[in-house]
């Protein structure tokens, strides 16, 4: 069955990350941080913690935690310098995302 065929084509450890950052990203909070993310990055601009509070109308806590779920799922990393860590988009995991999701066509 074709079906069957193309579903085997997806490898255990695509279908592991397409599950994690699916539901990393199921969140609307957590959809709007990792663009807000995705687009400082892209513009050459450092996000911290502060920066995605004074952005968004959530709590310190609620960022936090969405950030974390985001950090958890690989979308995310964090690099600390002193006192401050600042957020980037990890694109070789969001383009193995992008490439297993299209597997679903």
């Amino acid at each position: 069955m074709r079906l069957r065929k193309e579903l085997e084509d997806m490898q255990e450890e695509e279908l592991l990350l397409t599950a994690q950052i699916s539901d990393a990203l199921a969140h609307p909070a957590r959809l709007k941080i990792f663009r807000y993310i995705y687009v400082c990055n892209r513009n050459r601009q450092t996000v911290c913690n502060k920066d995605v509070v004074t952005a968004f109308d959530y709590s310190q806590a609620t960022i936090s935690q969405h950030i974390k779920k985001l950090v958890d799922s690989g979308l995310v990393q964090v690099k600390k310098e002193d006192r401050f860590s600042y957020y980037y988009v990890n694109i070789g995991v969001l383009g193995k995302y992008l490439n297993a999701v299209k597997k679903f066509e």
